[in-house]
């Protein structure tokens, strides 16, 4: 009997897309822009995702490494409602979109001894955004009603890194 392969919708054309992009001498920042750019006008369905794994986790927010290489890293993310990650920086440049729900993002800035609450957005089914560090000291939640899926880019090799945290920051925000 023949076992059942799940394709997930859109994940080998934007993994040639990024290709392309990480293969283009450039900076981080240059190649967060341009992957956020490829991401902004091919961004797959959240049935990139197999029904079990949208369920997410009723303890934490779970990450799908969906494909890793040697230049970049795509991991899908589901946050069940009052999911966050702690407050953190990354490794190497990241994009994201959100493929349903909505993410709340609070951004910090590093000031000595604390943190400063340098922004704040939400960004919503569709949307992309992107960073590269240093700068990207942030905190992300789901304070939705529903769970919320986003798609990662990494700029980083997820299969020979354990995560794309650098630090965590356990400071007081003033």
């Amino acid at each position: 009997m023949a076992t059942m392969t799940f394709v997930r919708p859109g994940l080998a054309e934007l993994v040639e897309r990024v290709r392309g992009l990480t293969r283009v001498p450039a900076s981080p920042r240059l190649t967060a822009f341009a992957v956020a750019d490829a991401l902004r006008g091919h961004l797959p369905p959240p049935e990139i995702l197999t029904e079990e794994e949208r369920l997410g986790d009723p303890d934490r927010y779970v990450g799908h490494t969906l494909h890793a290489e040697s230049a970049f890293s795509v991991v899908a993310v589901v946050w069940r409602p009052g999911q966050e990650t702690v407050i953190h920086d990354h490794v190497a440049w990241c994009v994201f979109g959100v493929l349903r729900g909505a993410e709340y993002e609070t951004i910090y800035r590093l000031d000595g001894d604390h943190l400063t609450e340098a922004g704040r957005t939400v960004n919503h089914v569709g949307e992309v955004s992107g960073f590269a560090p240093p700068g990207d000291i942030h905190r992300v939640r789901n304070i939705g009603e529903t769970t919320a899926i986003s798609l990662h880019v990494y700029g980083a090799d997820l299969g020979a890194t354990p995560s794309s945290v650098r630090r965590v920051y356990d400071l007081p925000v003033r």
